[in-house]
């Protein structure tokens, strides 16, 4: 087995992250058990952080105790391997604007309670900037599906991120323009990001997502 980074390794070509909720799947991954350690397998088809592993990520900031903001956490598949990684040390901030998704979200929320689940707008952060208070947040992480997806995340960087803090944002390109080519479109979200980020890294997610590429950042300002 090899270790890619912190909390996340690789067996037979398989992403994993070890399980912190022995027993229990999250989507229907598998569960492996390697020398009396039980892992679950990573879907990079599930999951846009893991597809930007699979193309060559070259950090993931993220490590036990690490505090993430997690705009647009969903029904949480992504944000169960993320806290896999961060342990019980850590916490996610998980918003979410959708009452429906929401209510999935919390029972993910009872058995992991290093996610803390929020009812709120990602582009409106004075609604849960009262919840991370006394939490330095050390990863900002978006998956938004909004015209204005850089816009929302540099809102949320200027509030919560200090300098040197990381980013990560999938941007999908039919989100924000259905007629323009995506590369004009990534082009485009990557200036607004430099606004606020250096861009360390850009990673398109094919095949595991169309029109898809994940920025990796460093807080600049």
């Amino acid at each position: 087995m090899k270790q890619l980074f912190a909390g996340v390794f690789e067996h037979r070509g398989i992403t994993l992250t070890k399980n912190l909720v022995q027993g229990q799947r999250v989507y229907g991954e598998k569960l492996l058990k390697l020398k009396g350690t039980e892992y679950r397998e990573w879907v990079p088809f599930r999951s846009k952080l893991c597809a930007a592993i699979k193309n060559g990520l070259k950090t993931l900031p993220l490590k036990k105790g690490s505090n993430v903001l997690y705009l647009g956490i969903a029904e949480g598949t992504t944000a169960s391997h993320i806290s896999d990684i961060i342990g019980k040390e850590g916490i996610i901030f998980g918003v979410d604007v959708s009452e429906k998704t929401m209510k999935r979200l919390l029972g993910l929320c009872e058995k992991r309670e290093n996610i803390l689940p929020v009812l709120a707008d990602a582009s409106k952060p004075e609604q849960y900037a009262e919840y991370l208070q006394g939490h330095k947040i050390t990863l900002l992480y978006q998956d938004v599906s909004q015209k204005n997806q850089a816009e929302i995340f540099n809102k949320n960087a200027r509030a919560f991120l200090e300098k040197g803090a990381f980013g990560m944002i999938a941007i999908k390109a039919q989100s924000i323009s259905s007629t323009k080519p995506a590369s004009k479109v990534f082009a485009e979200q990557e200036k607004i990001l430099k606004q606020e980020f250096k861009v360390l890294q850009a990673i398109n997610l094919k095949p595991f997502e169309k029109d898809h590429v994940l920025f990796l950042l460093e807080k600049e300002a």
